[in-house]
């Protein structure tokens, strides 16, 4: 499969998956508040993107690089507010319907791990001048799925890059389900990917394919 992901792609995914608990780390971190997934969708997001990207800056082994170590970050904070089986439902569309459960759950597991590792990759350009603000809610408050705008600089780059959040209302309280990237949806450019992968291979050729990147890399 081939990939439409641009370094400033990549980035963002680690960003608006970053949202999770706080843990206590390695490192040295100062103790921080929980993000509230009841919050209110902009305050939500704003939480857990300034704490991930503190963790990021205050995590020594993460700023040497330590992929390991970045992973192990991914999984604390990206997981409890992601739902990854919706985003993958979505992205393979019509074929989920078509794919039997042992399938939807392969599928859903070996997507989980190409998006973690986009997000470990993207989080070593997190540095200290990266930030974000969120641009002012202009949706409607009691929806149940609504979208969050924001815009991120980093140091490197001092043009900021936009990042819609779209997030969903669930028992659990609000959680991502994909986002927009300088008008390049996460769920619609990975949408095409498995079409063409499908059309050529079927579910589980592409369950093999993604399982072979995800090992190689």
């Amino acid at each position: 499969m081939t990939s439409r992901q641009p370094w400033f792609l990549q980035k963002i995914f680690s960003f608006v998956a970053c949202a999770g608990v706080a843990l206590t780390l390695a490192s040295p971190v100062a103790a921080q508040a929980n993000p509230n997934p009841e919050a209110p969708p902009p305050e939500f997001v704003g939480q857990v993107v300034d704490q991930l990207i503190d963790v990021i800056k205050k995590d020594e082994a993460a700023r040497k690089l330590d992929l390991a170590r970045i992973n192990q970050i991914v999984g604390e904070y990206v997981l409890p507010y992601v739902n990854f089986e919706k985003t993958t439902r979505l992205a393979a569309g019509k074929y989920w319907r078509q794919a039997t459960p042992e399938q939807q759950t392969a599928l859903a597991d070996a997507f989980r791990n190409t998006l973690i590792r986009t997000y470990s990759g993207a989080l070593t350009r997190v540095d200290d001048g990266t930030s974000m603000t969120i641009m002012p809610f202009r949706g409607d408050a009691s929806a149940n799925d609504v979208v969050v705008q924001s815009q991120v600089v980093e140091s490197s780059n001092s043009s900021p890059v936009r990042i819609d959040y779209r997030l969903e209302k669930t028992p659990q309280g609000w959680k991502i389900y994909d986002i927009n990237v300088e008008n390049i949806w996460l769920i619609q450019n990975y949408r095409n990917q498995f079409s063409q992968e499908i059309s050529r291979n079927g579910i589980d050729g592409l369950i093999a394919a993604l399982n072979k990147r995800n090992s190689s890399n």
